[in-house]
């Protein structure tokens, strides 16, 4: 790895030289604000030796975008050595040059902040500004092997800005819903005030009613994406909603190549604290996908209602065991989750048998070789 000293503010502007027969891979490290990208050009030889080669700042907009290819190539001059290019991921804000860069054949690999801040703090890094963050980031790229990022399609992306439009009219509503309700409480309420917001919460409601039918239409329209949105809502409890948010947040589970993965994108990872004679809380992490974590409520707690194996009696051992029902109902969701994910993988419908025949199987292979 290489030394701290070489992200220091000081050392940005080191651009010494490495032999270029040794050079294993080149990186570009992105920090991303709504305006500007702060970009770090750096290399690394066998040696581990990792160079800044330059460092430049660019308008976060298209012309931006094209000037930093022009800039990266520039720079990129070995050209059978390998180029990553690194960013964190900033809201939307660094959607634009991700998908610059991804159309152009670029490999992107997009960190979360949470990843990319505690590899900062293991350099010892005491200073935090822009030009550090892009530095830092580009020798990340250069030391470890990070996965690519892949471009969502153009019906997936429209799915997720449906589903998270969708959302936010609900958030309103319940807003002006609480409005409508205290409003209409007061001593002397005023007709023009009320009047108002009935016609906004109407308004709501039509807009709600409407989205939920270009969900549907959106997915009977794409044959690929409705199969898999009958393999989730096979399961009893699981509707159309919610196999629109977990498909289109997942990416198509484009980058997912196991549940661990999955379950910690999503944050249902198990957080553990505990030291010497000191025993934590443990909890899930929540550092990960929450617009997934919230649609999946009320799927866990249709399944439980309804019976459904195997994930009622999951339901019914963790409370049995934990004495707190919002806790096995978070591990109902984290089981719906995996559960999807296979049966999207696999393009199988729900089968609340599968563990028992399973079992049988198993039991029948023993007695067949006894």
């Amino acid at each position: 790895m290489a030394s701290n000293a070489s992200l220091s503010p000081k050392k940005l502007s080191d651009k010494s030289t490495i032999p270029q027969t040794h050079l294993i891979k080149y990186c570009v490290g992105i920090d991303v604000s709504k305006a500007s990208l702060e970009v770090c050009f750096r290399c690394i030889n066998t040696q581990q030796h990792c160079v800044v080669k330059g460092s430049r700042s660019f308008s976060n907009v298209q012309k931006g975008y094209e000037s930093l290819e022009s800039w990266i190539i520039k720079l990129h001059k070995e050209e059978a050595v390998p180029l990553v290019v690194v960013m964190e991921a900033t809201g939307v804000y660094h959607e634009g040059v991700a998908y610059f860069l991804a159309k152009k054949a670029y490999n992107v690999s997009i960190v979360v902040p949470n990843k990319a801040k505690k590899y900062m703090q293991s350099l010892g890094l005491k200073s935090k500004n822009d030009k550090i963050d892009a530095s830092g980031l580009a020798q990340m790229g250069c030391e470890q092997k990070l996965p690519f990022w892949k471009m969502p399609n153009v019906e997936t992306l429209q799915l997720r800005d449906l589903t998270r439009y969708l959302e936010f009219l609900n958030e309103e509503m319940t807003v002006y819903r609480g409005r409508l309700e205290s409003y209409e409480h007061r001593g002397i309420p005023t007709d023009v005030v009320t009047k108002n917001l009935k016609s906004l919460q109407k308004t709501l409601e039509k807009q709600i009613a409407e989205l939920h039918k270009q969900i549907a239409a959106h997915i009977k329209a794409h044959p690929e994406m409705k199969k898999k949105v009958d393999c989730i809502t096979s399961i009893n409890g699981v509707g159309i909603l919610t196999a629109a948010v977990v498909i289109s947040e997942m990416n198509d589970f484009q980058l997912i190549e196991n549940q661990r993965q999955l379950v910690s994108y999503c944050g249902y990872d198990v957080v553990e604290n505990q030291s010497g004679k000191k025993t934590g809380k443990t909890k899930i992490s929540k550092k990960g996908n929450a617009h997934v974590r919230r649609v999946l409520h009320m799927p866990a707690l249709n399944v439980v209602r309804y019976g459904v194996k195997p994930f009622a009696d999951l339901h019914k051992r963790v409370f049995e065991r934990r004495g707190i029902k919002m806790i096995a109902y978070v591990a109902v969701q984290k089981k719906l989750l995996t559960t999807i994910y296979t049966l999207c993988k696999k393009g199988e419908v729900f089968d609340p048998m599968f563990g028992q025949k399973k079992e049988k199987n198993i039991e029948n292979a023993v007695i067949a070789t006894a």
